[in-house]
């Protein structure tokens, strides 16, 4: 396979589909703090899809490099997403029942660290697309991740502007529901991989 519009349409929907996940974090993420403003939305969305851009990368060269470690690993992602997710949704639900307002909880809840682990639960099944690009040469395989990270970038983005919508109007309950839909996450991860 070369550089062919079957390359970009295939890359394209791989990350549309790997972008599912991060897109419904990103959605409880605006409903959980419907007062952030664009730019931090647009951060949320970049973090989403460094993690989402580098995992498939790491899959790639895990299978076509390190296939007995990569198999080691494989059971472990679904578990991972799982906790991670839980720990998170959990957390947002306790928050929400708390009635802490959006300008109480935005700074902790959506540091960098927070948003690193909702970046790698949400990616970390993106290792196993690593499957799909395994044949990619280096320089394909270095595409077809940029354009899964980009492809990412706008899905998040507006999944947390579509968020915040909803957030506003449904105030003290979007976090429970946040947490809730991190929670559905955490387990529809965990169900797919069984």
């Amino acid at each position: 396979m070369g550089f062919d519009v079957a390359f970009f349409v295939q890359s394209f929907l791989l990350g549309t589909g790997l972008a599912m996940d991060a897109f419904s974090v990103s959605m409880a993420n605006g409903l959980n703090y419907p007062c952030i403003s664009k730019f931090k939305s647009f951060r949320i969305a970049f973090i989403f899809s460094t993690f989402q851009g580098t995992m498939p990368l790491i899959g790639w060269f895990c299978v076509s490099k390190m296939a007995e470690t990569f198999s080691f690993i494989q059971p472990i992602i679904p578990w991972a997403a799982l906790i991670l997710l839980s720990i998170i949704g959990i957390s947002m639900i306790k928050e929400g029942m708390n009635g802490k307002c959006c300008e109480e909880t935005h700074v902790k809840g959506l540091g960098f660290a927070a948003l690193s682990v909702q970046g790698i639960a949400t990616s970390i099944d993106a290792l196993s697309a690593g499957f799909t690009i395994a044949s990619y040469s280096t320089g394909l395989a270095l595409v077809a991740s940029l354009i899964i990270g980009v492809v990412t970038l706008v899905l998040c983005f507006f999944g947390v502007e579509i968020g915040k919508k909803f957030g506003t109007k449904l105030a003290g309950k979007s976090s429970i529901l946040g947490g809730i839909i991190l929670l559905l996450i955490g387990a529809k991860i965990f169900i797919s991989a069984l």
